[in-house]
């Protein structure tokens, strides 16, 4: 048992970034040993259109391929209809994922770029996503620029939870707000999940930040003490916009699965993960992206301390 969930994003978002292209058994041979991590939520495929994202032509390939774990979702992404459609195909042949996610992003300007949609029209898309899944799948409903749009500036809170609110409303279980561009800190981050927890208790919220600024760990805190205890990681921190659709500059990765990890073990907050695996897994990526990556823990080692009897851990306030 663990007292967060861990959703590990390296095959999917991270690799939407890299502009190399893995071979099909080096993608195996990472989701497996994020499997045999004891991750329990991995983001191991998109169904996008291969045109445009051209990492995940072999989504099929992939999800038929992987060695999976009893418990253990397997998220593929879907942005259309077409998209939950390869869906349904695989889960006919036995081979699909059992947890898809649905985008929307939280102003027009993103939509358009990201989705190549209107809110409006991405939001009537999402309603046949639902319809065309008929309960096959959990289903995680990610909104896009949560915190902040680099193309709008701010954005609202209560236009936020209405998205939220229209999430809960399709039957979506898992509600993820996107940090996409690192603008969140923790006042707005404990404010909005706040928000999200108490006005929509059927509704488990992730948290799903990019560390642009150097902000992340310090939000996942955040999040953490306002009673999120969904996560989503990156190993070596690698990822952010797909390759051919850039929006924000600089640095754009996520969070860092080793080091959020690390810090909330230092704790005492159980996260189900075997360290040594994590820190074998780490090096395995780097080695295929051939490169250091962005984790501080991966340079360093773990916190010595862990060794130690375990700290009390940090409650909910």
């Amino acid at each position: 048992m663990s007292d967060v969930v861990i959703c590990e994003c390296f095959a999917r978002d991270g690799l939407q970034h890299e502009p190399q292209m893995l071979p099909l058994e080096t993608k195996l041979a990472l989701i497996d040993q994020f499997t045999d991590m004891g991750l329990t939520r991995i983001e191991a495929m998109s169904y996008s259109n291969p045109k445009v994202i051209p990492q995940f032509a072999d989504a099929t390939e992939v999800l038929a391929g992987i060695r999976r774990g009893d418990g253990v979702y397997y998220k593929a992404t879907c942005a259309n209809v077409r998209a939950v459609e390869r869906a349904l195909a695989d889960t006919e042949k036995g081979i699909g994922a059992n947890e898809i996610s649905l985008l929307v992003s939280a102003t027009d300007s993103h939509s358009l770029k990201n989705l190549k949609r209107t809110r409006e029209d991405q939001w009537k898309n999402i309603t046949d996503m639902v319809a065309a899944a008929n309960g096959r799948y959990r289903m995680v409903g990610t909104i896009s620029m949560a915190f902040g749009c680099p193309f709008e500036g701010t954005v609202s809170e209560s236009d936020v939870l209405k998205d939220v609110e229209k999430f809960s409303k399709a039957g979506v279980q898992l509600v993820a707000l996107g940090d996409t561009t690192g603008m969140a800190v923790p006042a707005t981050t404990q404010r909005l999940f706040s928000a999200v927890i108490k006005e929509f208790p059927d509704v488990v919220p992730v948290a799903h930040f990019h560390d642009s600024r150097g902000t992340g760990i310090v939000n996942y805190l955040a999040a953490y003490e306002s009673g999120v205890r969904y996560f989503d990681c990156s190993m070596g921190g690698v990822g952010g916009h797909p390759t051919e659709v850039k929006y924000g500059g600089g640095f754009t990765g996520n969070v860092c699965t080793e080091d959020w990890v690390n810090l909330l073990e230092s704790m005492g907050v159980t996260t189900g993960i075997d360290l040594e695996k994590m820190m074998a897994t780490s090096a395995y990526c780097e080695s295929v992206l051939g490169r250091q990556l962005y984790s501080k823990v991966a340079l360093s080692g773990l916190n010595p301390l862990l060794d130690r009897p375990a700290a009390t851990p940090v409650s909910a306030s």
